[in-house]
């Protein structure tokens, strides 16, 4: 196996470039982390964020990769699912029901409110989506730091 080098990013920015890509992803948001200085370079659909822009080209290079969206590290539907299955066994027909229409995490959340499980969901989340990222940055040669 070929030894990945290192880049050092911040954890924090880390997190809100993948909050950023995660929530915004449909209507084009992304973000890059360049492996030789860590840097992330957010982009709109309108452009670049900042005024350092990358070129397209350079995009396309593996000197930098994209940050993923909650989709691409499972934490969506299957977490949800995991979740109740951990700790809403009961529930489970009833979320799996829910996540078959519209609406479903507006559906899950007051469901979760009615049994007192709202913060538990969201602690779970956290943890999971910590693991997640923690793995794919180990997986692609980056050293979370802060």
């Amino acid at each position: 196996m070929v030894q990945m080098p290192t880049v050092t990013v911040d954890r924090a920015e880390m997190r809100d470039a993948f909050e950023f890509v995660s929530i915004g992803g449909s209507l084009g948001a992304e973000a890059y982390i360049s492996r030789d200085t860590g840097k992330i370079y957010l982009r709109t659909i309108d452009g670049f964020m900042e005024e350092d822009e990358v070129s397209d080209d350079a995009l396309e290079t593996d000197r930098y990769i994209a940050v993923p969206q909650k989709t691409e590290l499972d934490l969506g539907r299957r977490l949800v699912l995991r979740f109740a299955d951990d700790e809403l066994p009961g529930d489970l027909d009833t979320v799996e029901d829910l996540f078959r229409r519209k609406g479903a995490y507006a559906g899950f959340k007051r469901l979760l409110e009615s049994r007192g499980a709202l913060q538990r969901w969201y602690d779970y989340e956290e943890r999971a989506t910590e693991e997640a990222l923690q793995t794919w940055c180990q997986n692609n040669g980056i050293q979370l730091v802060g």
